[in-house]
């Protein structure tokens, strides 16, 4: 801090070679918006930014203007110590934001710190609710009739996301959904994930992981409608089998990515379709598998040609 203190009050010496007289500068003294918020405080991050703060009153009103202008608020710069007051401080006069990350905020953000920030916000495009289990469905609720932008949405392991909120979500920014992250939302059962699927027809990426509820209707209903599909994480959904795997090779030609781990009902037979189109999987063939293991339990591996 000390070292902040110390050039924050350093002078810079001017003289005006008319007069020959000397004038004395601070950095304080350049133009805040034009200057400064444009071309100085956007290349720092948000950690020294909210250090930058505490130096001294003057700092703390550049620093407000600068955060009442950003497009881009991402709490995982910061670390997990911010304090709910700084949050709700920091973004208090901010109503242009395009991305939004709270994730680092799980120990105790709740609606009441993260409606407002929604509700001034109707540009967002990227929320990043991950892991924060104090919210509630109204927060959900709140981003699909505030944020009309939405094209990204994470909210894995958020366990209060229920069918009624997510179909407030896909009716109110099913169109420009591009991913939505729904890894360990428990309560969600087919009727909600199919609802979600036939209303956002040009999602890339899509995580249903971690949901023992997911079955082969839900994923034969988002392979029929979403058809740009890129991205599936199927990871953990125990009640999903092979002919749910074929639909989707049939019916998601864009399909790079597939993650199936711990599905045990999905084989080769089905997956093989979509390694003839170099899909990436999680799950290695079983013949790649049986070689690898026999390499690190009986360490015939110099013997053994791994691509044959």
């Amino acid at each position: 801090m000390s070292n902040i203190n110390s050039q924050s009050t350093h002078n810079s010496k001017v003289m005006d070679p008319e007069t020959g007289n000397t004038f004395k500068y601070q950095l304080l003294d350049l133009p805040w918006e034009d200057v400064l918020v444009t071309h100085v405080l956007c290349y720092l991050p948000l950690r020294h930014l909210a250090t930058l703060q505490r130096v001294s009153k003057q700092f703390r009103s550049l620093i407000q203007v600068y955060l009442a202008n950003c497009r881009n608020f991402d709490l995982s710069q910061v670390g997990p110590h911010i304090s709910k007051e700084a949050f709700c401080s920091m973004l208090s006069d901010n109503k242009v934001l395009q991305n939004l990350s709270v994730q680092n905020c799980s120990a105790w953000i709740t609606d009441k710190e993260l409606l407002p920030v929604i509700g001034q916000n109707p540009h967002l495009q990227r929320v990043d609710m991950r892991g924060c289990s104090s919210l509630s469905r109204h927060s959900l609720v709140a981003v699909s009739l505030s944020c009309l932008r939405l094209q990204h949405l994470s909210l894995a392991h958020c366990e209060w996301v229920d069918s009624l909120s997510l179909r407030s979500l896909a009716d109110h920014c099913g169109g420009g959904l591009r991913s939505v992250d729904l890894t360990a939302c428990r309560q969600l059962k087919d009727e909600a994930i199919c609802y979600l699927a036939r209303r956002c027809p040009a999602l890339r990426s899509l995580s249903v992981a971690v949901n023992a509820n997911v079955t082969d209707e839900a994923v034969d209903e988002v392979a029929k409608s979403c058809r740009e599909l890129e991205e599936l994480d199927l990871t953990g959904c125990l009640r999903v089998r092979n002919e749910a795997i074929r639909t989707v090779a049939e019916y998601c030609p864009k399909l790079r990515s597939l993650k199936v781990n711990h599905c045990h009902n999905v084989t080769e037979s089905s997956l093989g379709l979509l390694r003839k189109r170099d899909v990436e999987i999680d799950v290695e063939p079983p013949l790649q598998r049986a070689l690898v293991l026999l390499q690190d339990v009986v360490g015939f591996a110099p013997f053994i040609n791994l691509q044959i």
